[in-house]
């Protein structure tokens, strides 16, 4: 896992690619994996790299709070995609969480070819013994309020706007209307997301972006599931 080089222009585009559909590195809030690549990035992504950017100056703004955010901070090498290694800086030196240090190098400039051999059967089998560990996907239940200008806004098509917003890891549950007064009723619609990949404030900003039927978006509750 990493995002390459995030000195580089491309590993950067790795950050902004991965953050297109998610507000932090992990979960749905701040937390120490978010401060973990803040501070490799040497500084705010170009403008054209818009999710990256907006990911680094919302984080920018948890400078003094960045101690308390949840979490414990990992190597660059436990974030971001699966299929992108982590180089930054002297990469190897970068992971050094107890899963990935080598227990099998060598101190010697010259290996033989028995104790090089005996190395790559060791790493082959503990490669395979992490493959195994079955993935643990955290999952919440959210129930959001949705409300619109007044009692002319056509709520029919206020809840297909909402369920056009389509994203890995987020599924669309029941929904009803609900009486707010004046005749103004709003609605209330359940999805389930996966942490890692949907958060609130995406929700929030891809639904209030349907500008000409809503007014306003509410978290009503949030359950983990």
């Amino acid at each position: 896992m990493g995002f390459g080089d995030l000195k580089t222009p491309a590993g950067l585009q790795v950050l902004n690619d991965y953050l297109a559909d998610k507000s932090y590195i992990e979960g749905y809030v701040p937390s120490q994996a978010d401060v973990a690549v803040f501070e490799a990035v040497s500084g705010p992504p170009p403008a054209d790299l818009c999710h990256a950017l907006r990911w680094y100056n919302h984080i920018k703004s948890y400078e003094k709070e960045k101690a308390s955010l949840p979490g414990v901070k990992k190597s660059l090498g436990k974030y971001g995609p699966t299929s992108v290694e982590d180089t930054t800086g002297s990469g190897a030196a970068d992971a050094k969480d107890d899963d990935d240090i080598d227990l099998f190098g060598s101190d010697d400039e010259e290996e033989s070819e028995e104790a090089k051999k005996l190395r790559e059967e060791r790493l082959a089998q503990y490669e395979s013994k992490k493959a195994k560990k079955p993935a643990v996907v955290a999952k919440s239940s959210i129930l959001l309020d949705v409300k619109p200008w007044d009692d002319e806004t056509d709520m029919t098509k206020l809840e297909e706007c909402v369920r056009s917003i389509q994203a890995d890891g987020l599924v669309w549950g029941s929904s009803k209307l609900v009486p707010v007064g004046y005749g103004i009723k709003k609605l209330q619609i359940q999805c389930v997301v996966e942490d890692d990949k949907v958060g609130t404030d995406m929700l929030e900003e891809q639904i209030t972006a349907f500008e000409d039927y809503v007014q306003s978006m509410d978290v009503a509750a949030f359950n983990k599931i």
